[in-house]
């Protein structure tokens, strides 16, 4: 039965280094060079996603951005991508711009580059953001100075991606008001910035991992899905899999819903699995 392995990244498949490690890489290229159909979800984009799989020989397209996209390493090209409507473009630029929010607007253009623009001025936060991930030929910024650009407007039909990461006295408001909507899904947290800084998130309401891997799942005729993860945003696909796999460092939450738990990340324990399953 042709199977689909999928895994997270960080925390699963990458290890304390945020790396996939020379064990990693060589078990995962026996298990592909074996018939092995292998693919990641994760909340990165093309651009880091492939530097970390650079050394894997990867034969599966990979989804990314947290489901809103299913990208093709082999030719940089988009197999599947969720946009927002442009109405709902419009309208979340005119809420924003209202609270004053910055945010970055992620766009697919038709040359398979994500263009990323800005609105309101630019925080010394989000300029290293910008300055981390800039030389990279995945994806292209188009912001001034001011951080205000110039959106064009034949590109909101091909939004991705509203993403903020700004002061959580100043994104609170903003979410507040967006969250019940039907036609977008915001996502709220803190990461690693501090508890001061929270991030949003906002995709189209049909992008998610557990869509994406059942779209590629059909695209590479696998009947049986193995995901594996080790966070909260892992559960929507492992809930989905034929066989839902924890890494040893998964929260409860995600121990309490799989159906093996194996070794942590850091010990290889995703790609010995698959070469164990294969």
């Amino acid at each position: 039965m042709p199977t689909l392995f999928v895994s997270d990244l960080d925390g699963t498949l990458l290890g304390a280094d945020s790396r996939v490690s020379r064990e990693s890489v060589a078990l995962l290229n026996e298990s592909i060079s074996h018939g092995a159909l292998f693919s990641v979800a994760t909340a990165r984009t093309p651009a880091t996603v492939a530097r970390l799989l650079a050394e894997v020989d990867c034969k599966v397209p990979l989804i990314v951005m947290t489901g809103a996209a299913i990208w093709d390493p082999r030719t940089n090209s988009y197999l599947h991508a969720c946009f927002h409507r442009e109405s709902v473009a419009r309208r979340l630029l005119d809420v924003y711009r209202s609270h004053g929010l910055s945010t970055f607007v992620y766009v697919l253009g038709a040359d398979n580059v994500i263009h990323i623009y800005h609105i309101g001025p630019m925080s010394d936060l989000e300029r290293r953001f910008v300055a981390e991930r800039a030389d990279t030929p995945f994806k292209q910024f188009h912001i001034p100075d001011s951080g205000e650009s110039q959106i064009p407007s034949d590109c909101l039909d091909r939004v991705l991606l509203f993403y903020s990461m700004r002061p959580t006295s100043e994104v609170e408001p903003v979410y507040d008001e967006i969250k019940d909507s039907d036609d977008l899904r915001a996502i709220f947290y803190h990461d690693l910035f501090g508890e001061e800084i929270a991030i949003m998130e906002v995709f189209c309401p049909e992008a998610s991992k557990a869509d994406a891997v059942r779209i590629l799942a059909r695209e590479v005729g696998a009947d049986r899905i193995v995901a594996y993860g080790d966070n909260i945003n892992d559960m929507p696909i492992l809930k989905i899999a034929d066989d839902a796999v924890a890494v040893g460092n998964a929260v409860a939450e995600v121990k309490a819903i799989a159906g093996r738990i194996i070794g942590p990340n850091t010990s290889d324990s995703v790609a010995q699995d698959i070469k164990k399953r294969c």
